[in-house]
């Protein structure tokens, strides 16, 4: 679709998840969409306040092609407020702008400001709907969730985590086997993640000494922050959690890696996205979230890990969980509590698993053992076949790289009506 006049699309996000998982595409799908490479439509990407975000999240925005403008979030308030950029931006006079993460109020206050349409992508709930203009809903159960009269602004476009990595082909795989290990991006996953990784990379290395490890960093993680979490002079969960460190070592020339204090060397992946790599693993080892979408869009076997044995780590959890673990006196209590209701909880963590509606990677939540999940892992190391079918029940339900492009689709017909009005 070409387009008659200069448009801009403004996008709102905020944390690391939603601006690698849901932004990413979008972007990619709009300058396919529009067949246009920045003449007539310009693309904007506006974070807004997240308290999970790492404060690299614009960096990382700026990094994705097709974006034109990107602005951090210690400058959204004075946008929200008195419509000031940090940069002096100016805007044409046709656009849309686009939720792709935050708080939904946010794209109503904007689009007044600018005289723009707004388009909501409502996961799991549809806000504000006699202001939006329209919605673009992960399913049916989101859209009748919405008053009945405002139901027609509402289109199932699917889940967008679904297209990430779509474009990539699935390789075939090869010994020695390479396991990725993906603890996450949020202090309080990294406190646990790493050296719990760690220490199942050790467990594992004893049993197959020819499987290989590689680390994929977060993008909004430093190698300097991530080592702090691997050191146990600096996090006392490196003792708790299978008592395994590793430093950073930087050779020139050459690319860092991590060596472990039992001599494994990890070779860290510090591009991104690192879909190319990620889809040469033959299985990971990853906390939940965003990484499972990821990972499940490129078919890769994954053993999603939670460990919840240790209290004091949920001080360090973001939100509600975190704030009553952090209580004086009744905190530990609490913590007990929520430790246990996690576990009893007879739900799916995992994005594909999720999509599936049953099990198809294994989710190890409760008192885990370095020990434990390296028996797990080592069942599909010792039974290829197995390995092979969590491959192709994932490749069944990622779905089809559909949901960028509906998105798109509603944005040109709020872009019509803007014009029509």
């Amino acid at each position: 679709m070409k387009l008659a006049q200069p448009v801009d699309i403004l996008i709102l996000s905020n944390g690391p998840g939603e601006i690698t998982t849901w932004v990413r595409p979008v972007v990619k799908a709009l300058r396919h969409y529009f067949q246009d490479t920045g003449d007539r439509l310009r693309i904007s990407v506006m974070l807004s306040p997240c308290p999970h975000a790492m404060g690299k999240e614009a960096d990382v925005a700026r990094t994705y092609p097709g974006v034109d403008r990107v602005q951090s979030s210690e400058q959204f308030w004075d946008f929200l407020l008195w419509g000031k950029t940090a940069d002096h931006w100016d805007w044409y006079k046709s656009g849309v702008v686009v939720f792709l993460g935050g708080d939904q109020f946010f794209p109503l206050v904007i689009g007044k400001r600018l005289g723009y349409r707004t388009v909501i992508y409502a996961e799991w709930e549809a806000r504000w709907p006699r202001w939006i203009d329209a919605f673009a809903v992960m399913n049916d159960h989101v859209r009748q969730g919405m008053p009945r009269s405002l139901q027609p602004k509402a289109t199932i476009v699917g889940d967008l985590m679904v297209d990430v990595g779509q474009d990539i082909a699935i390789s075939p795989q090869v010994s020695p086997p390479l396991i990725g290990l993906l603890p996450g991006s949020k202090p309080h996953k990294l406190t646990q993640g790493v050296p719990f990784t760690l220490a199942i990379a050790a467990e594992v290395q004893k049993k197959y000494p020819d499987c290989q490890f590689q680390l994929f960093l977060a993008p909004t993680v430093s190698l300097t922050q991530f080592a702090h979490y691997a050191d146990p002079a600096q996090n006392p969960m490196v003792a708790k959690m299978g008592n395994v460190s590793a430093e950073i070592i930087d050779p020139d020339p050459g690319e860092p890696y991590l060596l472990t204090s039992t001599g494994l060397k990890i070779k860290i992946c510090r591009q991104f996205p690192a879909l190319t790599e990620l889809q040469k693993l033959s299985a990971a080892l990853t906390t939940v979230g965003a990484n499972t979408a990821q990972l499940g869009a490129l078919a890769v076997p994954m053993i999603v890990l939670l460990p919840t044995q240790h209290l004091d780590a949920m001080r360090n959890w973001d939100g509600v969980p975190g704030l009553l673990a952090r209580l004086p006196l009744v905190g530990r209590q609490l913590a007990r509590l929520i430790n246990h209701l996690i576990v009893s909880q007879d739900r799916l963590f995992a994005w594909p698993n999720l999509w599936a509606g049953r099990e198809i990677v294994p989710e190890l939540v409760g008192h885990l053992t370095p020990l434990g999940v390296a028996e797990t892992l080592g069942l599909w190391l010792d039974h290829p076949e197995k390995l092979a079918q969590v491959r192709q029940q994932l490749q069944q339900v990622r779905g089809k790289p559909r949901a960028a492009i509906a998105v798109c689709e509603i944005i040109a017909q709020q872009l019509a009506q803007q014009t029509q009005a």
